[in-house]
């Protein structure tokens, strides 16, 4: 694939110029409502984002995805989106912003969203733009095209969970297993349950991958061809991968869908799950309590 970071970035500045529905989006992106709460050694952010309803909001049925035409299939792209090509994926601005700089990385063919088959095109595409993190939503936690796969990218040290780790790696990371190039330790005291391996061999990384895929498969019940619920963030840096993993039990928390007095739309992915949560409508951004951050957490995170 070689290096990307400079097409992406000269694709995201022409893109934002050109494209008058990115264009307003990032610039109210600058304008977003933040608040956070503290969890004594770290943070969540919450951000009040009217755009991203688009995403929070949607249905990922399987009537409502197939009565809808694609949106990540090329032929059913705007007009105006522009991409980078890189081998088998495209890298597409996405007009519906998190992050200062997010894109959006179809796999050309449509094919679902799937993670173990396509894990080592992940560690390419983190490596090929190391200046941003990748990450991925599984089919039934986050994913708004659970039919088309797909990874994301985004603005490196936007998302608390990698600032955290690099602050809090020493006291809060229990090492589970280390070799001479592969370490998997666990994050505690979290709120979440997060695992995170390191490597500078790909291969490694891929075999040990698809070990604590197989041993989530087996928490979680899965049949052999069912893919454990997961949300996964990569970045690479200093020369090697860094991978977190967060195991998951369920796609929304109950608020998601509770009567309109109680009603939090937020509906967690990696974004969530890596400090930030997203919150479409303003009067429940008003209302989210740091109660509530810790509940919904507790809803979705495997322990």
């Amino acid at each position: 694939m070689g290096n990307l970071n400079l097409k992406v970035k000269n694709l995201f500045k022409e893109q934002v110029s050109e494209w008058d529905l990115a264009k307003k989006n990032y610039e109210d992106l600058k304008n977003v409502e933040i608040k956070s709460f503290s969890f004594g050694d770290f943070e969540i952010v919450v951000q009040f984002n009217p755009a991203r309803i688009v995403s929070s909001g949607a249905k990922v049925d399987e009537k409502t995805i197939k009565e809808r035409k694609c949106f990540l299939c090329k032929e059913n792209l705007p007009p105006q989106q522009k991409g980078v090509d890189a081998g088998e994926y495209s890298i597409l601005v996405n007009p519906y912003p998190i992050f200062p700089e997010h894109f959006t990385i179809p796999r050309k063919e449509h094919i679902p969203q799937q993670i173990k088959p396509f894990f080592s095109d992940m560690l390419e595409l983190a490596k090929s733009m190391d200046e941003f993190v990748v990450f991925y939503n599984g089919p039934k936690c986050g994913a708004s095209a659970p039919d088309h796969l797909h990874f994301q990218a985004g603005t490196k040290n936007f998302l608390p969970l990698v600032n955290d780790y690099r602050r809090l790696k020493a006291t809060y990371a229990e090492i589970l297993e280390k070799e001479n190039h592969y370490s998997l330790s666990f994050f505690k005291n979290y709120l979440r349950t997060v695992y995170c391996m390191e490597s500078d061999d790909s291969q490694v990384l891929s075999f040990q991958f698809n070990r604590l895929y197989e041993d989530f498969q087996k928490k979680m019940n899965r049949q052999a061809n069912e893919e454990p619920m997961m949300n996964v963030v990569c970045l690479f840096e200093n020369q090697k991968w860094i991978v977190f993993v967060f195991p998951r039990k369920a796609f929304r928390p109950w608020q998601y869908s509770a009567e309109e007095s109680r009603q939090l739309m937020v509906s967690p992915a990696t974004v969530e799950m890596s400090g930030i949560f997203i919150t479409p409508v303003e009067e429940h951004f008003r209302r989210i309590t740091r109660e509530d951050i810790v509940d919904i957490l507790e809803q979705v995170s495997l322990k």
